[in-house]
């Protein structure tokens, strides 16, 4: 079978390509695990917690998790499995020349999509973007973000349907064909962000009306909103572009039926997803959501949902403290990634990027897989490195796809 490149940081020229509570549920906490007719819920596990208690002199709190795991004292065992995988990430996938019946590949920023008739086969790499083009190879980053979604798309039925069909293995989801809506909806309830479309970039070079929604004078960095808002942007093939709710269906890039149906849904999403990670001690700050519509004309929830390369994820213990001593808060997502190229480079416009060091593409790692254990409330599974990736999710599509014949 083909092989599939490996490496720590693979080439970053600009990218041009696009394309009921936890708490109340009857499996809580379910553990993920596969066999060869894909996705099954397993045993419980007991999830991490954050402390939602300022800590004080007087009343000390024990230390947050993502204290102890930047302190160095997260699973030694996960650890090793980070470093030992440096080398080894899944960067790009074949699957059209090992599969038989997979078609044409489309190769997003993470996601590689291949045609499978009725159905589309997309697996999630190990590929970390931003700033619309792709930065480094992060160790076992597409496991985090599939078994990630696959959580929140099972809890989140009672808000919108979703495009799953299978989950054959911990890297690929198997979905239902749809027509994309050409917009991502994307949800924020604070004033953050260092690209060049967040909403704290566009405030404080003086935008006061965004996507739609008016904004008072006197915001400051990482504030709360009033209220969530919804900041839709085009999905182009350069640069994702803010758009308002008028020019959208001016446009015709959406009627405003599906517009307004679209938008609840995104909006109880994401006020669903902030209880949820409160619930964990967790803050979910923004997200962005996609949409497709199926052959007999259900909207559903397609590609990821609250995972931390879609979404911006604050450690709740500790904001109030750090955002009165205009400190950053802590944070289990991206940012600092993002944060570390904005400082060494341009990322928009050098058409050549440093490498990632490789201590923050370690810590990256482990913050993912910290935020899928605290999340899931499961432990994460590292995967058997003695078969070849490639050869691992070849061999579990080619079963599934005749199953589903």
């Amino acid at each position: 079978m083909a092989n599939c490149a490996g490496c720590l940081n693979p080439s970053r020229t600009l990218y041009k390509g696009k394309i009921l509570s936890p708490l109340t549920s009857p499996n809580p906490g379910s553990h993920c695990c596969y066999n060869k007719q894909g996705f099954r819920l397993k045993r419980k596990f007991q999830g991490i917690y954050a402390s939602s208690t300022m800590s004080t002199p007087n009343n000390p709190q024990p230390a947050s998790s993502i204290d102890v795991l930047n302190q160095g004292n997260g699973n030694p065992e996960v650890l090793q499995a980070i470093e030992g995988s440096l080398y080894n990430c899944l960067s790009e996938t074949n699957l059209h020349l090992t599969v038989p019946g997979l078609k044409s590949k489309t190769r997003g920023k993470v996601r590689d999509i291949y045609d499978g008739g009725d159905f589309l086969v997309l697996v999630t790499t190990d590929r970390q973007s931003a700033f619309d083009r792709v930065l480094a190879s992060i160790p076992f980053k597409g496991q985090v973000l599939n078994e990630t979604s696959l959580w929140w798309f099972d809890q989140t039925h009672h808000i919108t349907p979703n495009a799953v069909l299978s989950v054959p293995d911990k890297n690929v989801t198997i979905a239902k064909k749809c027509t994309i809506f050409p917009v991502e909806f994307v949800v924020r309830g604070f004033v953050t962000g260092s690209t060049d479309t967040s909403l704290w970039t566009v405030y404080k070079n003086g935008v006061r009306n965004y996507c739609g929604n008016t904004l008072p004078d006197g915001l400051v960095k990482n504030q709360r909103l009033e209220r969530n808002i919804l900041t839709p942007t085009t999905k182009s093939a350069d640069h994702d572009v803010p758009v308002t709710p008028h020019e959208i269906i001016e446009h015709g890039l959406m009627t405003k039926s599906d517009f307004d149906e679209v938008s609840e849904k995104a909006l109880n999403l994401f006020e669903y997803g902030q209880r949820v990670a409160l619930e964990h001690g967790l803050i979910l700050v923004d997200t962005k959501y996609e949409f497709g519509k199926t052959s007999d004309g259900t909207i559903v929830l397609v590609d990821e949902v609250h995972t931390p390369d879609s979404s911006r994820y604050w450690i709740s213990s500790s904001y109030e403290e750090r955002f009165r001593n205009v400190l950053e808060p802590e944070n289990v997502d991206k940012e600092f990634l993002r944060l570390w190229f904005k400082d060494h480079c341009n990322p928009y416009e050098d058409k050549v990027l440093p490498d990632a060091p490789k201590e923050l593409v370690c810590e990256l790692a482990s913050r993912y897989i910290f935020l899928y254990e605290t999340i899931t409330g499961s432990k994460f599974d590292i995967p058997n490195t003695e078969i070849p990736i490639h050869d691992r999710i070849s061999q579990n599509v080619l079963l599934a796809l005749a199953s589903l014949k």
